[in-house]
């Protein structure tokens, strides 16, 4: 098991047997696995694992938000409408049909884990370099 599968596991309520969708959800979204720009919506999308993440909350305006989850102070809240604004409709919809949810819940749901799962993925408060083993 990579290091990704274990903070994934850890966060979603232990590791190992039947992971959650919205474990599998988060593995791919940190792990660089889904679609690049899939939204034609709002947003750009997020993809390219941790950096992409950030890249897209820069290019949203909320680089603040996603520096605060990889630096070592308090991680900054995330709310649903930007999670949807930075993804955009179409990357929401794909996530949350994955995820086996209705976009709302998806979003609710993810606007409460990424910042503890991008966190867990930079304890030396800065983004890995290379990719990360999932």
């Amino acid at each position: 098991m990579g290091l990704l599968d274990t903070v994934i596991g850890n966060l979603m309520g232990g590791a190992g047997g039947g992971a959650s969708p919205m474990a599998g959800v988060l593995t791919s979204l940190l792990g660089g696995g889904m679609g690049q720009n899939q939204g034609q919506g709002m947003g750009q999308g997020m993809s390219g694992g941790l950096s992409g993440i950030v890249s897209s909350f820069e290019q949203a305006g909320l680089g603040h938000i996603a520096q605060s989850w990889v630096g070592n102070g308090p991680n900054q809240p995330v709310s649903p409408q930007q999670l949807q604004n930075v993804m955009g409709d179409d990357q929401v919809q794909s996530m949350a049909s994955q995820a086996g949810m209705q976009p709302n819940d998806f979003l609710s749901q993810l606007s409460q884990h990424l910042p503890n799962a991008v966190h867990a993925m930079t304890p030396e408060g800065q983004l890995p370099e290379g990719t990360i083993s999932v």
